[in-house]
């Protein structure tokens, strides 16, 4: 038997329940269908079958959370911080445990290549075990003495937050999020994307089984339109934690603002890769490929613009051409793919529209620019060359295995070209000129920016962009920063004067 037949056979058993019951809410500690009996259903980018039915949340679900992770949440947040993070700990170690089924049932509901989410689910336990282990410290302030006065600051969890993730790598941004959030002492309403709603029902048992108290972690799948919109909005929920597109962003920024609810944004991005030609050019080509090509090209950080020295694009060009023509697109649970189908159809449409929108812009499908086969949603990866950065291939988020690439001839130009676009999450700049880096990082318009390097995440850093990319940042202390409200003690040191009104 291949390892692709073995790995199909092992999906069917980790499905049969799904098929049975359907991905259920857990809400109060239980397993519920929504409230109103709807569903909805998911289906594999594989081979569009049907999966299994979904509860279809909606606001009477939403509130029912809501009140649970109210109702919880004196008691999580008083709760030694030592015994969250045993807590913590223990879902972590959950999640290694069920590794393989939150693989493959992630690879079949997101078209996700195996490759890459065989470790998605370990980075989620590894992000359980760092805020497990500043748990302790989370509530940590300084000591700020005055002349008269000894302040002492401390952080107290702000209550019950929202959690909206995205279908992109869906578990692991999930314990990005829901991680913190429970080590900070808050609770938690959590809404997955339609797209992709199985692992988070797999996380959700997860923290049941390590012993969560019941309400402290709620799951309810829905629509953006109706369970989202409903979540932004309750008075119960503090905050709101959100992946996803800046559109979406603005809107729930708008349905928050009457409950002055604070927002965490990681939104889209349209990163440039700058590659000088003073460049270990070898490198270079690698981690350009890897990240615009992995992960089917929908990842936020992707480094979809490729601005590449005039002095060195020929050359450079032509080997990336050989190199994304060569690239595997397959089955995702074949560990040879690395390339699989797109989450859904509504994404497939979107992402080849832009094919015909490049050569209308006047660029060049140099590599891919074609669906893969008649079954399924598989797009080969594709290359445009020739482009400006005024072409909507270069200012619009595709989100897909496409890059752009554009030439420049000086480092002022490239630096103008770089943050031309409404966006600024990531950059990657490629020189072996110290100071040019220096210069160019210290001018570039983004949240984070790797010299000589590809995406390489580092948890106690900051994540997070700026402009449309985002608000916030997650990632060590800065995400207690997001779930904690800072709080200030001051005791006076003796006797000062106080001033006397209406004292005769």
């Amino acid at each position: 038997m291949s390892e692709l037949d073995a790995n199909i056979q092992k999906l069917s058993s980790y499905l049969e329940r799904f098929r049975a019951t359907g991905v259920l809410n857990q809400i109060g500690g239980e397993a519920r269908p929504a409230l109103s009996g709807e569903t909805f259903q998911t289906h594999s980018p594989v081979d569009e079958t049907l999966i299994c039915d979904v509860a279809k949340g909606g606001a009477a679900d939403i509130d029912a959370a809501a009140k649970a992770a109210r109702e919880a949440f004196p008691a999580w947040r008083d709760l030694a911080a030592t015994e969250r993070k045993k807590i913590l700990h223990r879902i972590a170690d959950g999640i290694v445990e069920r590794a393989e089924e939150i693989a493959l049932c992630e690879c079949w509901d997101t078209g996700q290549a195996l490759r890459f989410m065989s470790k998605a689910a370990l980075r989620g336990a590894e992000n359980f075990r760092f805020f497990a282990d500043r748990a302790p410290s989370a509530r940590d302030g300084q000591s700020l003495p005055s002349a008269t006065l000894m302040n002492v600051t401390t952080r107290v969890p702000i209550g019950p937050v929202g959690v909206i993730t995205p279908w992109n790598t869906p578990f692991m941004l999930s314990t990005w999020k829901i991680a913190p959030a429970l080590a900070a002492g808050c609770t938690v309403v959590h809404k997955p994307a339609e797209f992709s709603p199985l692992t988070a029902r797999i996380l959700a048992e997860i923290a049941e089984e390590a012993g969560l108290p019941k309400g402290v972690w709620n799951l309810v799948n829905g629509l953006g339109e109706d369970a989202g919109k409903a979540m932004t909005e309750h008075p119960d929920i503090k905050a709101i934690a959100f992946v996803g597109e800046s559109r979406t962003g603005s809107m729930i920024m708008k349905q928050g603002a009457d409950t002055l609810k604070r927002v965490h944004f990681e939104l889209g991005g349209k990163n440039p890769v700058i590659v000088f030609d003073d460049a270990d050019l070898d490198r270079a080509l690698d981690a350009a490929i890897f990240m615009i090509y992995s992960l089917n090209g929908e990842r936020c950080t992707s480094s979809s613009r490729l601005l590449v020295q005039d002095t060195i694009a020929d050359e450079f060009e032509a080997r990336l051409v050989e190199r994304v023509n060569a690239i595997r697109v397959g089955h995702p649970l074949d560990p040879g793919t690395e390339i699989g189908p797109l989450i859904h159809k509504t994404h497939f449409d979107k992402v080849t529209s832009y094919f015909g929108i490049a050569l209308e812009d006047g660029a060049t499908i140099a590599a891919g620019g074609t669906r893969v086969g008649s079954e399924g949603y598989f797009v080969r990866p594709t290359l445009f060359t020739g482009a400006s950065n005024q072409m909507n291939i270069a200012q619009e988020e595709i989100f897909g295995p496409v890059l752009t690439s554009i030439r420049f001839k000086t480092e002022d130009e490239a630096l103008r070209v770089a943050n031309d676009v409404d966006y600024g999450l990531t950059g990657y700049v490629w020189t072996n000129d110290l100071t040019r880096a220096m210069r160019f990082t210290d001018r570039l318009e983004a949240g984070m920016i790797w010299v000589n390097s590809e995406n390489v995440r580092h948890l106690p850093t900051p994540f997070g962009g700026v402009k449309a990319s985002g608000i916030g940042r997650d990632g060590g202390d800065w995400s207690f920063e997001f779930y904690m409200e800072q709080k200030n003690i001051a005791f006076a040191t003796g006797q000062h004067a106080i001033p006397r009104l209406g004292a005769l």
